[in-house]
């Protein structure tokens, strides 16, 4: 800080001097030419001629003060005396002036300039110091800086932007963690009753057979909660590689392959899908329609519907189902966040659907929304960046 101080100090001082040193030669050339002329034409106005001079004849003078020396030509030997040491007394006294004044002058330049400085880094120097405070626990403190509109002011404003998105990061990862330790922990607290309680006393037959059964869906839903993790930190990761990819062809495919889960559950599914092109990964988009069409089928009723839209806005997937808060919507795309509490069904997931959906969205440089339905349910929508039809 101190070393941007000095710079800037040098910097307007330095601008600050040459400004005055050009301001005084200019002034010292300027009363330099026109002296001779005002100081003959008053010392000829002031010496009286003499007999003598006039005996002697006249005198012409050169210069600019010749025409006055004409009409009295006694004058004009005096007249050159005085007015050569006057001129040269007065331009003395002026450059001496105008040293000490410049001495002065710089003195105090440096000192604004200084001060100056000062006023001009101090927006940065609350900046650094903010900066350096931070750490976990005083992520909600702000610059907040009191001043005029100006690029110190947006930088203050910019910074405290980037805190909100760093605190809402943190809270997010917060989350995270502490509902992928709940999500982990559940299976081994399943695991651990079911091979405790479940297998003392030396249990029949048929009881070592449930419990094998409930220990393989205890590992099969853990798999899943692992793969999901593992796809989530790789589509968080970006592309890898990019191709052209037929959306509507992958939503036709995964719609056909979750058949025979919709007519379990009872929901009809509708798809309706126009040729669309996106330059990206094959696999993560077919785990992102994959993940919204199942969402919508593991949250509906018996007798509902999906609707599944391929078009030039992206994919949307619609369905029926209970009623959705309109204001949880938002924190259904964090990991393990659900509309409603966890039943341990079969086929639930992990809570990671959403969220999954939307880190493949941003890896393709895409958006993802969704709305609550006013009948029950949940609309979701992707769009992507335009690549045109096949």
């Amino acid at each position: 800080m101190n070393g941007e101080r000095t710079r800037l100090t040098a910097l307007y001082g330095g601008l600050l001097m040459l400004a005055g040193a050009l301001l005084t030669g200019l002034v010292y050339v300027l009363v330099s030419e026109g002296l001779d002329v005002a100081i003959v034409t008053a010392v000829t106005d002031a010496v009286p001629a003499s007999p003598t001079d006039e005996a002697a004849g006249p005198v012409l003078p050169t210069g600019d003060w010749g025409q006055t020396a004409l009409r009295e030509p006694g004058q004009v030997a005096v007249a050159q005396k005085l007015s050569t040491a006057a001129g040269d007394a007065a331009l003395s006294r002026l450059l001496t002036v105008s040293g000490v004044s410049l001495a002065g002058y710089a003195a105090l330049s440096v000192a604004l300039a200084w001060w100056m400085a000062g006023r001009v880094l101090r927006p940065v120097g609350v900046i650094t110091a903010r900066a350096r405070r931070l750490s976990g626990s005083n992520l909600h403190e702000r610059i907040a800086l009191k001043a005029p509109p100006g690029e110190l002011k947006e930088l203050a404003d910019t910074f405290d932007g980037m805190l909100d998105r760093i605190e809402e990061l943190v809270a997010a990862r917060q989350r995270f963690a502490a509902n992928a330790a709940h999500e982990l922990r559940t299976p081994l607290a399943v695991q651990r009753a079911a091979a405790e309680i479940g297998l003392a006393d030396d249990p029949p037959p048929e009881k070592v057979a449930w419990i094998r059964d409930k220990l393989i869906d205890t590992a099969a839903d853990s798999e899943q909660l692992i793969e999901g993790l593992l796809l989530l930190a790789v589509s968080d990761e970006g592309l890898r590689r990019r191709e052209r990819v037929d959306l509507d062809t992958v939503a036709v495919t995964v719609t056909e392959a979750l058949t025979a889960e919709a007519d379990e559950r009872a929901v009809t599914v509708d798809v309706a899908a126009r040729p669309v092109s996106v330059e990206g990964d094959p696999v993560l988009l077919g785990h992102l329609a994959h993940n919204l069409v199942a969402n919508a089928l593991r949250h509906n009723h018996p007798g509902g519907s999906v609707r599944v839209r391929v078009g030039p806005d992206g994919l949307e997937v619609a369905n029926t189902g209970p009623a959705v808060d309109p204001a949880t919507v938002p924190l259904l795309f964090e990991p393990f966040r659900r509309a409603r509490a966890r039943r341990h069904a079969p086929g639930e997931g992990a809570g990671l659907g959403l969220s999954i959906v939307a880190s493949v969205a941003r890896a393709h440089g895409g958006t993802v929304s969704a709305r609550a339905n006013p009948d029950g349910g949940l609309t979701a929508r992707v769009t992507f960046p335009a690549y045109g039809p096949p």
